[in-house]
């Protein structure tokens, strides 16, 4: 019991320090590629972009044994292409919005991911493997210590309401849009406290579909 529920908080932990990357890489590629400065957020708090969050975690649980860089290049570039694909659809699905928008590059599928894109998951999960995950697999020895562990039940809990939170107030946003009124206190507040002036500022490259 005791390793099953040490290797889920592993799983946590790489989920979250993938977020945490993925936010710092958009950061980096927007000044690179578009010369601006943009904040890029999945999530209402915290410098967070769960795709990356769980392409990390994909790569941790399907291809961290794959030693040859070719092979390792190609399944991070179909995973990617997969998980940036399926994150895009539930966005539209749930939110009504999409993030990004691949159409007006060569080789995308529905706008939704680009041949470019998935070459940059697979560089990724080549260098994930090769420089990043010897130091993830440490993290082992991390949750050994009581006091690591504690910090990451907190990181736990704030996450779940994070994305909770997150969830709901883009929810309400869409139905704001379709002009539906708050059903009942919970909407009430979430409206009240989340308007669209303040989800806009939070998410500034979604773009309603």
């Amino acid at each position: 019991m005791g390793r099953k529920r040490d290797e889920v908080l592993k799983i946590f932990l790489i989920f979250f320090i993938g977020s945490i990357f993925g936010f710092f890489l958009e950061i980096v590629y927007g000044l690179l590629m578009d010369k601006i400065l943009v904040f890029r957020k999945g999530l209402l708090y915290g410098p967070f972009i769960q795709v990356y969050g769980m392409g990390a975690v994909a790569y941790y649980l399907l291809i961290c044994k794959v030693k040859q860089p070719v092979k390792l290049f190609f399944m991070g570039m179909i995973m990617g292409g997969i998980l940036e694909y399926c994150f895009s659809f539930l966005q539209e699905v749930i939110f009504g919005t999409i993030s990004w928008d691949y159409t007006d590059m060569p080789f995308d599928i529905n706008g939704r991911t680009s041949l470019q894109y998935c070459i940059f998951w697979g560089i990724i999960g080549v260098v994930y493997l090769k420089v990043l995950f010897p130091w993830i697999e440490k993290l082992d020895l991390l949750l050994v210590n009581k006091v690591a562990r504690g910090i990451t039940y907190v990181l736990f809990g704030f996450m779940v309401f994070d994305v909770v939170i997150s969830c709901m107030a883009g929810m309400r946003q869409d139905a704001r849009k379709n002009q539906i009124p708050p059903r009942n206190r919970v909407e009430t507040f979430i409206d009240k406290h989340y308007p669209d002036e303040f989800m806009d500022k939070v998410y500034v490259n979604k773009k309603e579909v």
